[in-house]
């Protein structure tokens, strides 16, 4: 146990993580008033940053026979305490460097009179804002990001499909002649893969795409094959097929730039296997909504966010223009469109709805927090397959990094685990400009 400390809460720290007041040990938690009425604009709605703001506002309130102004309210076992700073004074160490009277300027103000007050405590600012942290450095305030959620290992994001190389031929040519492939424990690398893991084995001959399934504990061979007319342009998005199509997998992470094909894959694979659902959802979180930057837009709420959902179209335009318009294949596209079978929509919509027996396909799910991701895989009813895509370089959220967003907490989290898989994509196949500019702009 360390030296106690005095931490002070950004409003945003609580809007990404409404339970962060258990996360501080034994140290002493002080959240400035102007917090509180910042967390007061985001009550009402129905996205998860809302819900946020509402399930903290209730803690509080079941804290609120203790005298959290002065004494603090006490927090548990283990725990510090809670304090309430009511002060709306600007210390004139922050007046002289920032003029605005607002929120933040009233944080960092905040900050200053704790650190003056309890000079026998250390003082830390905890705010997920990047610009924040970087004015209370000016200001000499100690300050750290909320790292609870924090993936520690982001390397995964870089590699390319794992290969092993001098296996026995002998092996491989197994492998191409039994359906159900060779059992793990004959690879000397059975102790160093991840269950539903896909790659390469090369011998002196041959080689051949395979991947482990921890539900057999055999090695197979990954088939090559079309999904609803779109096909694999390289190993990797054989891969991408191979745990999309399986239906004893129930939670896949697509990875990879822009151009990889992250979304027409699993949009390829979810309608393949439209028999087996009763639905289809392909939705994306929309950042811009949340920060209530579309409200000029015209139109009900449907029609602000159509321009957002544009890609997720473009997509099924794409598997469309495979087949011709008279074609039973592309009927039967427009048929699940107009059934409701096949829906494509913002995912604050999809909220409150049931998902059994459904692919749900969650696009740009790095923009989501950790504990929205828990959110959306703890409503999984039976038989539904979850299809989480995105890359954790191109995020949206001004408070999420490739380190903190709900889609890496949710692969460092659930890797080993027998019914997840995940596949990182890292050739673009939309044209050699695409490629080109993914990998120098």
């Amino acid at each position: 146990m360390g030296t106690k400390k005095n931490f002070v809460l950004d409003t945003n720290v609580i809007l990404h993580d409404y339970k962060c007041l258990e996360n501080f040990q034994e140290n002493d938690l002080y959240i400035p008033i102007v917090v509180l009425e910042e967390l007061d604009k985001f009550k009402k709605g129905s996205e998860q940053i809302n819900y946020n703001a509402r399930e903290f506002v209730r803690q509080l309130d079941a804290l609120a026979d203790n005298d959290m102004f002065k004494k603090g309210a006490d927090l548990g076992t283990g725990l510090g305490k809670l304090f309430i700073m009511a002060t709306d004074h600007i210390e004139p160490e922050v007046s002289e460097v920032f003029q605005e009277r607002i929120p933040d300027h009233k944080i960092l103000s905040a900050a200053i009179q704790l650190i003056k007050g309890k000079k026998s405590t250390h003082t830390i600012l905890i705010t997920k804002d990047i610009n924040l942290r970087m004015k209370a450095r000016a200001l000499g305030i100690p300050t750290e990001d909320y790292i609870n959620d924090k993936v520690t290992n982001v390397d995964i994001f870089e590699r390319e499909e794992q290969t092993f190389s001098n296996v026995d031929p002998d092996l491989i040519d197994k492998i191409y002649h039994s359906k159900e492939g060779v059992p793990v424990s004959e690879f000397e690398f059975a102790n160093f893969i991840q269950p539903n893991e896909c790659f390469i084995l090369q011998s002196i001959r041959s080689s051949v795409l395979v991947r482990y399934n921890p539900f057999s504990r055999m090695i197979r061979k990954v088939v090559k094959e079309k999904n609803y007319g779109i096909e694999p342009r390289n190993a990797e998005q054989s891969f991408a097929f191979e745990v999309l199509n399986d239906p004893d997998i129930k939670l896949v992470a697509l990875t990879g730039k822009a151009g990889t094909g992250k979304t027409l894959l699993a949009l390829a694979a979810a309608l393949k296997q439209h028999q087996d659902y009763k639905q289809i959802l392909l939705a994306r979180p929309i950042v811009s909504l949340a920060n209530k930057d579309i409200g000029f837009l015209p139109g009900d709420e449907k029609q602000k966010v159509a321009p957002y959902m544009q890609p997720l179209f473009d997509n099924l335009a794409v598997i469309k223009h495979q087949f011709h318009p008279s074609s039973a294949d592309f009927k039967l596209l427009e048929d699940l469109q107009s059934s409701q079978q096949l829906v494509i929509e913002a995912l604050a919509f999809i909220r409150g709805r049931s998902l059994s027996e459904t692919y749900f396909i969650i696009d740009e799910a790095q923009n989501l927090t950790p504990h929205e991701v828990k959110t959306i895989i703890t409503r999984a009813g039976e038989g539904t397959k979850m299809v989480l895509t995105g890359d954790i370089q191109q995020i949206d959220s001004p408070y999420l990094d490739a380190e903190s967003n709900g889609l890496a907490y949710m692969i460092d989290k659930m890797k080993g685990q027998d019914l997840f898989a995940h596949v990182n994509l890292l050739k673009g196949e939309r044209s050699k400009l695409s490629e080109l500019a993914s990998n120098l702009l």
